[in-house]
């Protein structure tokens, strides 16, 4: 029976062959997720400078609502999508973390693409 950490450890190894493809530059940067069990956290990075743009999660101070379902997720898309625009951002490379694209994932692409993300 599988157990936590070969669970975590099939992820990582999952994220890290994606991750070999995707690379986030400054026109065009990495639109990072990570999804914990009651929380959800997305990061636009430039991996050429290393540094994080732009990030939001549900442990925001300006969110509203429960962290762990599907409905914050799209709105933590809405909200990541909104603050890149503001920072010029149109464009990025979705990076969904070895996570499946399913659920809170893709719950939370959708609402960055519906707020005007580019991915």
């Amino acid at each position: 029976m599988f157990n936590k950490d070969d669970r975590k450890k099939a992820r990582v190894r999952r994220h890290l062959r994606v991750r070999k493809k995707i690379f986030g530059t400054t026109e065009r940067p990495r639109f990072a997720v990570y999804r914990s069990e009651k929380n959800i956290y997305a990061q636009i990075i430039d991996d050429i400078n290393g540094k994080t743009l732009v990030s939001a999660s549900t442990l925001d101070k300006d969110f509203e609502g429960i962290g762990s379902n599907k409905e914050s997720a799209k709105k933590v898309g809405e909200i990541i999508a909104k603050r890149a625009i503001e920072h010029g951002i149109k464009e990025v490379v979705f990076d969904r973390g070895g996570y499946v694209y399913h659920g809170r994932v893709q719950n939370l692409a959708e609402g960055a693409r519906e707020a005007g993300l580019q991915f």
